[in-house]
């Protein structure tokens, strides 16, 4: 769907949504349907690819090559493996230590990102609030200002005075003016270029003047699915 070719009125009816948004029940239901609007995070990796992974530590391949040679040894002089218990039980405890730091290490950075999580004003059930920017989904009516970043793609439904830099996206060094209004094709031309499309927000762009409503129209989890 080209929303920068159609009306506001002909987006919103596309959309199922309104000018005064979704309700949260409608949301919840879209949100379980079509996912977050963020990027899929990394698997962690499970205890056992963690343990391989410290084997591989420059410093305890050393150790377990020492480990082999004294076997060997033990082996052809008839002595105790003493040496190579001892070596074998420094590895796995250097192993445990080292995995049990890692996980606090990945849980504190969890936490502090779960903290920092970007939020965005959206308008449910008829009022203004504010949710985490990945809980928006398509359909939803956001509510910017300036500074305000644009977390997914919208079209733009009220506009006063809005500028938006877009330079991370499209190129173009000065703040774009933002419309509502219904864009048309050049005569010969099959679409409008991307930094043309003045009535439309793409995520990752920043609110630098002016304040605005806009549909959301694709996230993250859109352009992932295609």
């Amino acid at each position: 769907m080209k929303e920068y070719l159609q009306s506001t009125e002909e987006v919103l009816k596309e959309l199922s949504s309104t000018l005064q948004g979704i309700s949260s029940e409608e949301a919840n239901q879209r949100l379980e349907k079509n996912g977050k609007n963020k990027l899929d995070e990394p698997k962690k990796d499970g205890i056992v690819k963690k343990f391989l992974k410290s084997l591989a530590d420059p410093m305890i391949i050393m150790l377990l090559a020492a480990a082999g040679i004294s076997l060997v040894t033990s082996i052809i002089q008839g002595e105790s493996f003493t040496d190579v218990f001892i070596i074998l039980f420094v590895v796995i405890v250097n192993t445990i230590l080292g995995m049990v730091q890692e996980s606090k290490a990945e849980n504190a950075i969890s936490s502090l990102m779960e903290m920092t999580k970007a939020t965005s004003k959206v308008i449910r059930d008829g009022k203004i609030q504010a949710i985490k920017s990945e809980d928006l989904v398509v359909g939803d009516v956001i509510v910017l200002e300036a500074g305000d970043s644009v977390p997914a793609d919208c079209r733009i439904l009220e506009s006063y005075s809005m500028k938006v830099e877009e330079a991370a996206i499209t190129g173009e060094s000065v703040p774009v003016n933002k419309i509502i209004d219904i864009l048309t094709l050049k005569e010969n031309t099959l679409d409008i270029p991307l930094g043309d499309r003045t009535n439309m927000l793409y995520s990752g762009s920043t609110v630098v003047y002016g304040r605005g409503k806009a549909v959301v129209t694709r996230n993250w989890n859109e352009y992932r699915n295609g």
